[in-house]
């Protein structure tokens, strides 16, 4: 890799690891420990192939490997067990009541990893439904299906919580 690749890598680095830590505490569902592994793993990943990545939209090729590496995660545990989640870094919005935001976070959990997957990209991450059905390499169709699916369990279940239908 040339020096100028190396120094377009660390800019990348710099610029965008906040975002893509965010990304793999939420769309993961474990400690943010466990995010930085699933970041440093696809960043290892894409580092080897930087210098072809790097002029089409790294982020967005980044993003999908961090996105696979979670859901192998989670396909290869035979046996569920309960994870605590932790609390993304600090780049959410202000204005999200600090108990609302930890009930939306605990339902998240409950989701199953690639309709978790959808929900983090297309309402917290604000990707549109083109893009996380390219980013998860599947069909728009599936994105909404599985955004209106994820979204309905965690409204059911906090309206549960909550004592009213939603």
């Amino acid at each position: 890799m040339t020096e100028d690749d190396e120094a377009a890598f660390d800019e990348f680095l710099a610029a965008r690891s906040t975002a893509l830590l965010r990304t793999a505490v939420l769309v993961c569902g474990a400690t943010r420990h466990d995010a930085e592994d699933l970041v440093q793993g696809a960043l290892e990943k894409v580092y080897r192939h930087w210098p072809r990545i790097r002029h089409d939209n790294p982020e967005a090729y980044v993003r999908r490997v961090v996105v696979n590496l979670a859901i192998s995660r989670t396909r290869r545990r035979r046996v569920l067990q309960e994870i605590a989640f932790a609390r993304p870094p600090d780049t959410a919005a202000p204005e999200l009541d600090p108990e609302l935001r930890d009930v939306l976070l605990a339902e998240l959990r409950l989701l199953p990893a690639r309709m978790r997957a959808v929900v983090v990209l297309r309402y917290w991450e604000d990707m549109s439904e083109t893009a996380t059905a390219a980013l998860l390499g599947c069909s728009t169709g599936t994105v909404k299906s599985q955004a209106a699916r994820g979204l309905a369990r965690m409204r059911a279940r906090i309206g549960a919580l909550e004592g009213t239908p939603v």
